[in-house]
């Protein structure tokens, strides 16, 4: 019996590292050997603003954020200098700096980091939806649900990855995927989408997720094609069992999934708030891997221009973007624009306490110019949106 207590214990530990390697992986990918990059193909045209203007006084009805995870200043004049000249991010009027230290490190990781943004609370790096007293703490998307306004998610990474995890859970431990998953299940989300399915549907508790949501009236979708048949109604997509690839694999899923959740989130009448991340610009940063990074930027500021579209149509929606820190303590050494050419150097294969740029369009955007905490972009978007802290 001893034997057997043992063996399953082995087991359980090289499944518990299993999992976390498949969420964590990426940290241990070699960089490659020219940090020089041409990504011509992926350029693409961005949308013109014009001269719209809003009240000073004009709240939004609707608000999208973009968290482009690891993204900091160069990461985005990077993409700048790829497509061009120009980004859908940079046309963007109202500009700031976001300081992004956690409660615990001068350095935060993307647990405290998401949290700050999501709950408003400066927490302990690794941790999700909780005060550095590990006491839960509400989230935009719960207060937003609370309003009765509709929300959503859309992500690159696992759904139950640190960022989305910080809008949906209340965990000590970023690790605790399976757990942060099932947050998903009451979370009266309206529509999420990323990967991730395996904390859903292979469980280590056999509970099936997917089941449990299918019975709350979610319409389910695993690839592009599903979700693109849906016309109404919730929706959960879970488009790959851990991590969805590289953006050059994605065939454009973060602007596709960007659309299609406006396409439903928009005919609330009380408005919506939506969190779009970004989530490989970080990967290339932990891999000092300068290609990865500016497709997966030039990914999100294409996602950008959709959200944007819809923006300048409704002209009630205000749309934020930021970082939760900035990774690979990333300088631009040299770069050509006209011919898209970028020369990176890098400092760490891990995050840096620099503060991160934040874009603001839309009514309400000029609450964000400057330079604070993190923890006030929260704070700004419960003002703006009326939501009851």
């Amino acid at each position: 019996m001893k034997n057997l207590s043992k063996f399953i214990s082995i087991i359980l530990l090289v499944i518990s590292i299993s999992t976390l390697s498949a969420q964590e992986g990426y940290k241990d990918v070699k960089a490659p050997d020219s940090l020089t990059v041409f990504i011509n193909k992926y350029i693409h045209e961005t949308i013109n603003i014009g001269n719209i203007v809003f009240s000073p006084n004009q709240k939004p009805k609707n608000i999208i954020l973009f968290i482009g995870d690891g993204m900091g200043v160069a990461q985005v004049f990077g993409g700048l200098t790829a497509n061009g000249g120009k980004l859908n991010i940079t046309n963007f009027p109202i500009t700031g700096f976001s300081m992004t230290q956690s409660a615990d490190n001068y350095v935060t990781d993307s647990g405290a980091g998401g949290t700050a943004i999501a709950c408003g609370v400066k927490t302990n790096n690794g941790s999700i939806g909780v005060d550095e007293k590990n006491i839960p703490v509400k989230s935009l998307i719960e207060l937003a649900e609370t309003a009765k306004l509709s929300t959503g998610i859309v992500v690159t990474c696992a759904l139950s990855h640190a960022t989305p995890a910080s809008f949906v859970s209340h965990v000590k431990s970023r690790k605790y995927y399976e757990e942060i998953a099932a947050g998903y299940v009451n979370s009266g989300i309206d529509v999420f989408i990323g990967g991730g399915l395996n904390d859903f549907a292979k469980r280590k508790d056999k509970r099936n997720l997917v089941e449990e949501i299918k019975l709350k009236n979610y319409n389910i979708a695993y690839n592009l094609d599903e979700l693109d048949k849906i016309k109404s109604g919730n929706i959960a997509a879970f488009l790959d069992t851990v991590h969805l690839p590289k953006a050059e694999l994605r065939n454009e899923m973060l602007t596709k999934s960007v659309a299609k959740a406006i396409s439903i989130l928009k005919n609330n009448d009380y408005g919506f708030f939506m969190m779009v991340e970004g989530s490989q610009i970080d990967w290339g940063g932990h891999q000092n891997n300068t290609a990865y990074i500016e497709r997966e930027l030039l990914d999100m500021d294409k996602a950008v221009g959709e959200a944007l579209k819809f923006a300048l149509e409704d002209k009630n929606t205000l749309i934020i973007i930021t970082a939760d820190h900035e990774t690979g303590g990333m300088t631009l050494s040299g770069g050509n624009i006209e011919k898209g050419k970028i020369v990176a150097k890098y400092t760490s294969d891990d995050h840096s306490g620099i503060p991160v740029p934040v874009f603001a369009f839309g009514p309400g955007a000029e609450n964000f110019s400057g330079v604070y905490q993190n923890t006030e972009l929260f704070k700004k978007i419960v003002q703006l949106l009326d939501l009851k802290n």
